[in-house]
């Protein structure tokens, strides 16, 4: 049996693992029931629905509702493990949200066991004989010294900028400076903010642009399968590498990589607090930005039109999957299309919708196109693209530039590999009887 075989026959295993874990779960449920009857089936989807407004309105209100509503999230799981207590049934309880948790572990295994290996393949060019190399030595908590990036860096003949971390340098200025001076490659070892300034810079001159993770996220280097552990292995593709032809995304003249956020998350990154305390920040915020005292936003994509939105992310090729679940991965960079997922929930019934449908629920848009535009009923708005707080006048049109950008990579890198598809248990039982697709 060859590898595709032996992949197909343990995702198949897996599947069948997830199915019979579900079974037990809804036996295990059935003998709770005829122990101590239909109640504490109503009283868990009572605890759940109770916790579930609980938690919204905590997010999305203020002074004594916050307060209640921290209190319902805590308690309503408290009350019901407690009934379940007194009815002798809280073992089969734990026992079936154990074997629930189990089944869906083994279909997220299952559907990654038969995603694809996103490794896009390139073409062989001449060594690069002039390398620039920008790195932020405060970067991913301090990646650049951590792995010795400089020295490695200038020994394979880079020559490398570090930035000044007390000043505010213009990155793209210094990039535009290194291509006068007669670079034939720019890199860089940062946040994706600033590798999208210097990848603008070096798609415009037709230059190999060389991505070294030392962010904190590295959202960009995950999808072009680098390896986000050790970022000096980035640094082999000065001397074994490959070049790849992916798209760049452009928001008001200004390239992006990864995404561009609108709404919700824009408005929260826009706060200087925000750095120092993220979850303060946000948990301040999101009364007025969920309750709908902050700024509905519209988009246009392709011939779709959404309104009233409360977010809208526009990210550079779409994403993979829609399930929450899943880690968000983009399958190809080189597609020629914007990803727009809109989000509109005002209460905590859309709220629990969205978490347990995912990308099914009604307060869920998922779209693509080449040209998304963005407004908002006022003449400028938050922005934030990749991760960088921006404010922008309106309406804001974000398109793809298709292949513009030319990426050096390693031959040798670790891949990523994405689920096939979002999680669906007709799929995976369909999966489970060798019968899926």
């Amino acid at each position: 049996m060859g590898g595709s075989g032996r992949t197909r026959a343990a995702a198949r295993l897996l599947a069948r693992c997830a199915l019979l874990a579900i079974a037990a779960a809804v036996v295990v449920l059935f003998l709770a029931l005829g122990e101590a009857g239909p109640l504490v089936l109503l009283s868990g989807l009572g605890g759940i629905v109770l916790s579930a407004a609980g938690v919204w309105w905590l997010l999305a209100r203020r002074g004594p509702l916050r307060l209640l509503g921290a209190l319902l999230a805590v308690a309503a799981p408290v009350g019901v493990l407690i009934h379940y207590i007194d009815e002798g049934v809280w073992g089969n309880a734990l026992l079936a949200l154990g074997l629930y948790v189990l089944a869906l572990i083994c279909a997220r295994a299952a559907l990654r066991a038969t995603g694809k290996a996103y490794v896009m393949r390139g073409k062989t060019r001449p060594r690069p004989r002039r390398p620039v190399l920008i790195m932020n030595p405060k970067s991913g908590g301090g990646k650049v010294g951590r792995f010795g990036l400089v020295e490695r860096a200038e020994k394979l003949g880079a020559r490398v900028h570090l930035l000044d971390t007390e000043g505010a340098t213009d990155v793209e200025a210094l990039a535009r400076k290194a291509v006068a001076d007669g670079a034939d490659l720019l890199g860089v070892a940062g946040g994706d903010g600033t590798q999208a300034l210097v990848a603008g810079v070096a798609a415009e001159h037709d230059l190999p642009f060389l991505v070294i993770s030392a962010g904190t996220r590295n959202h960009f280097a995950m999808d072009l399968g680098l390896d986000r552990a050790d970022p000096a292995r980035c640094l082999d593709a000065l001397t074994d590498g490959e070049q790849l032809r992916v798209d760049l995304g452009t928001v008001s003249g200004r390239p992006f990589v990864n995404t561009v956020s609108f709404g919700v998350y824009a408005d929260i990154v826009q706060r200087p607090e925000y750095r120092d305390a993220k979850a303060g920040t946000a948990l301040n915020l999101l009364p007025d930005l969920l309750g709908g005292s902050g700024p509905r936003l519209d988009a246009t994509a392709g011939e779709k039109r959404l309104t009233g939105q409360q977010a809208i992310l526009v990210s550079n090729n779409p994403y993979a999957t829609p399930d929450l679940m899943a880690t968000g991965l983009r399958a190809r960079l080189d597609r020629g299309k914007l990803g727009v997922i809109g989000l509109r929930v005002e209460s905590a019934a859309q709220a629990a919708e969205l978490a347990v449908r995912g990308g099914r629920s009604q307060g869920l848009s998922l779209l693509t196109a080449r040209t998304v535009e963005v407004s908002a009923g006022m003449d400028t708005i938050p922005v934030a693209v990749d991760g960088e707080a921006l404010t922008l006048p309106t309406p804001v049109v974000c398109t793809v530039r298709p292949r513009a950008l030319r990426v050096l990579v390693p031959r040798h890198r670790p891949g990523t590999v994405a689920p096939s598809s979002p999680l669906n248990w007709r799929w995976i039982t369909a999966l489970a009887l060798g019968r899926a697709r």
